[in-house]
């Protein structure tokens, strides 16, 4: 089976060669993780089974969040920590998409404009759901970045979990919101829109973009997703999903990429081929800045009020998600203090020997 680390191991010291000088840290720290990810370069440790007399290397994982082989497990412990806001209500899951006349700008100064659209979108949905109309309290918000498509075309919006209600002005009190309905879309999108000119305009970057990017609309989608627990789950994969994992990618063969990914429009699945250099960087352009958090949390679910959730549970009887994690969602430990099985006889395997990590030779 072909992997993303096949590919940059491949095609990557000529990608470097040729593009190396204009690349980001971020995207040269990314590639040389995934290339070295579960290698003997990261070091690991070896095990013995005394059964069977079989040998088993076991490395590191490179640990870096763009690497397919390293976000296996994690949603079920981020999924655990987020039990507080699950709330016994119906979710909304709210979608806010930039205007592809944007991309060239954004692509440029990601940092900022990433930040400006969590910012103008949480800003804007928290404006409405204020109004008496629709929710009339202050929301809760919990977020995450995406800048792809399925076939990895740069495509950056947000994605939120909303529940069905807010906090009254007092404070304590909790306000249902409908099943069916929270806020219009429509007047949504144009909300947003504005407070994005706006933060711009502050950024001293409104003259970067297009002026016919303020004529047109702006996709804002609405729609509900179930209770706590299947909203959360399903923001959960989003969290820790990758901008391709390895299962997709078909073959690598005479420089070309074959991967697959499902249309959007008509649920089926399709086929891309793509030059490897071409494939490369339509993986870059979705690894994010050094230390930019793509998870955030608003409102109601904003770390200052999380203490009034507390009370909110009691209200409306909440029952919060098991935390015993399941058999095999435990992370890899990088250390030999847990036992190793066989993956032949089953029998625990003994601790021989660490494998230390290689240095890196300057670039």
């Amino acid at each position: 089976m072909t992997e993303l680390a096949d590919i940059f191991r491949q095609h990557g010291p000529q990608y470097r060669l040729k593009f190396g000088d204009r690349m980001l840290p971020s995207h040269l720290q990314a590639m040389r993780d995934i290339e070295r990810c579960r290698t003997e370069a990261l070091g690991g440790h070896i095990y013995h089974c005394q059964d069977c007399d079989e040998i088993l290397y076991s490395y590191h994982s490179c640990r870096n969040r763009h690497c397919p082989k390293c976000q296996n497990g994690k949603a079920r412990k981020w999924l655990e920590n987020q039990q507080a806001l699950l709330l016994s209500v119906p979710f909304f899951m709210l979608t806010f998409t930039l205007p592809a006349e944007l991309k060239r700008v954004v692509r440029s100064n990601q940092h900022i404009f990433y930040n400006l659209l969590f910012r103008s979108s949480a800003a804007a949905a928290q404006k409405l759901a204020r109004d008496p109309r629709f929710v009339g309290g202050q929301i809760g918000m919990v977020g995450i970045l995406h800048t792809w498509g399925r076939n990895l075309i740069y495509h950056p919006h947000v994605h939120y979990l909303v529940p069905a209600g807010g906090l009254a002005p007092d404070g304590k009190t909790w306000l249902p919101g409908k099943k069916a309905f929270l806020v219009p879309a429509k007047a949504l999108s144009k909300i947003f829109r504005t407070k994005f000119r706006e933060a711009l305009k502050k950024a001293r970057l409104i003259d970067e973009v297009p002026q016919t990017v303020w004529k047109q609309d702006w996709v804002v989608h609405c729609k509900p997703v179930g209770d706590g627990m299947a909203a959360m789950k399903y923001l959960a994969a989003y969290v820790f999903r990758v901008a391709i994992s390895n299962h997709r990618i078909l073959k690598l063969e005479d420089g070309q990429v074959t991967f697959r990914y499902k249309d959007t429009e008509t649920g089926k699945f399709k086929l891309c081929t793509l030059h490897a250099e071409a494939f490369i960087r339509r993986f870059l352009q979705h690894v994010l800045p050094k230390g930019f958090v793509k998870v955030r949390y608003y409102g109601l679910f904003s770390p200052s009020h999380r203490h009034k959730l507390t009370a909110l549970h009691q209200q409306l009887d909440s029952v919060l998600l098991n935390t015993h994690p399941e058999e095999g969602d435990q992370e890899e430990d990088q250390y030999p203090d847990h036992t190793v099985r066989c993956p032949f006889c089953n029998r625990a395997m003994q601790h021989q020997q660490r494998i230390q990590p290689q240095r890196e030779r300057p670039p």
